[in-house]
């Protein structure tokens, strides 16, 4: 037969992880332009490097 306790995520299961502090949530970073400038950085990067070679 099964046993009837169930276990939550919020309890600790053993006696040193009842004693330590939960850990501190993260912070998510807020969705920027970050992606779009890395990309302009890059292209210019790339164009600047392939037209000195030509030219």
């Amino acid at each position: 037969m099964r046993s009837q306790t169930l276990l939550t995520a919020a309890t600790p299961r053993h006696p040193f992880r009842a004693r330590i502090a939960p850990a501190p949530k993260v912070k998510t970073a807020h969705p920027d332009d970050s992606d779009l400038k890395l990309f302009a950085l890059s292209f210019t990067a790339f164009f600047v490097c392939i037209y000195t070679l030509i030219f």
